[in-house]
């Protein structure tokens, strides 16, 4: 049986975030991908995601992939049900409960939405990229309008409401890999570093000429790290 991959994309993003990742995994994986665009929390994002992989067979490995806001779900469920996954990628993410300066930051950012949102999509998405490229900022753009105002608003609180899980992460026994573009400034390597720090049973991949959107920026490096995760045939 082919393992499972279950994806969770991050903020202003829906499943197009990993058709570049999933293209480089063909007949190597059943992927499905979480929907996280309708809950008011990270801790029912990851009830939902659970619930994607419900059905898998025991035995059957199950690989846990959180990108950006997808990392802190990814990270609920590896604090809330560590068994269940055979191993995890967390990318362009952190272990950090939110700073003062943290929290701020989201409540301009929440205000921006509500005051022009296409305007402030628009300067995400170049902020998300190591070096301007038309292309991936007009198809972050389309993705980010699709999801809308009323549901970046609406993760953006439930980022700054969301658990703080290091102690958690101290004692996984889980093999898990973290992965982050060397010129991200969204989330910023320092915080990937303090990730991995936390977990004893990780490995820290650094990838070049890469900012924040790593499956979009660097799909065949994301896909590298996953066809190395994949348990090996016996």
């Amino acid at each position: 049986m082919k393992p499972v991959l279950l994806l969770i994309p991050g903020m202003l993003n829906d499943a197009r975030i990993w058709s570049d990742v999933t293209a480089q995994m063909q007949g190597l994986a059943e992927v499905r991908i979480a929907d996280v665009l309708t809950q008011d929390s990270i801790a029912h994002m990851a009830r939902d995601a659970l619930a994607q992989v419900s059905d898998v067979e025991p035995g059957r490995p199950v690989l846990l992939v959180g990108f950006s806001m997808g990392g802190y779900v990814a990270i609920e469920l590896l604090a809330t049900c560590p068994t269940r996954w055979h191993s995890a990628l967390l990318m362009s993410t952190s272990c950090l409960p939110d700073s003062a300066q943290s929290a701020a930051g989201r409540e301009k950012a929440i205000a921006a939405f509500q005051a022009d949102f296409e305007t402030t999509l628009q300067a995400v998405a170049l902020r998300g990229l190591a070096q301007p490229n038309a292309a991936l900022q007009d198809r972050l753009g389309d993705m980010m309008r699709t999801v809308g105002a009323a549901t970046a608003i609406r993760q953006t609180q439930a980022i700054s409401r969301r658990s703080d899980h290091r102690s958690a992460l101290e004692t996984l026994t889980v093999p898990v890999h973290v992965l982050c573009g060397r010129q991200d400034r969204i989330t910023l390597p320092a915080w990937s570093q303090t990730l991995a720090d936390t977990i004893s049973a990780s490995t820290l991949h650094w990838v070049d000429d890469a900012g924040h959107m790593l499956p979009l920026e660097q799909p065949r490096a994301v896909a590298a790290v996953l066809s190395r995760m994949l348990p090996r045939s016996k």
